[in-house]
């Protein structure tokens, strides 16, 4: 198992690493894959403020209000960002 660093700044910043895509995100949730599984981000106002996925990191800035871990998910899935880039 990859590890990982969350670093959440007054409930108003959080920084992540190990962050391998973002499958789904609006201002109310965002669905991110790390190396190891997922995490949901629940609040509101929520944006990407920075996402570099060559280092694996992502910058989130609004009012957070919980993070979930979910199971790994099939590498056959695509996600939205990876569509986006291609």
């Amino acid at each position: 198992m990859e590890n990982h660093i969350i670093t959440i700044d007054n409930r108003e910043r959080i920084t992540i690493t190990e962050v391998a895509d973002i499958d789904n995100f609006d201002e109310e949730e965002i669905r991110a894959n790390l190396v190891s599984g997922g995490l949901i981000i629940k609040g509101k106002n929520l944006h990407i403020q920075m996402l570099d996925l060559a280092d694996g990191k992502a910058v989130i800035t609004g009012e957070i209000n919980s993070l979930a871990y979910t199971q790994k998910k099939d590498k056959s899935d695509k996600s939205l960002i990876r569509k986006i880039l291609k």
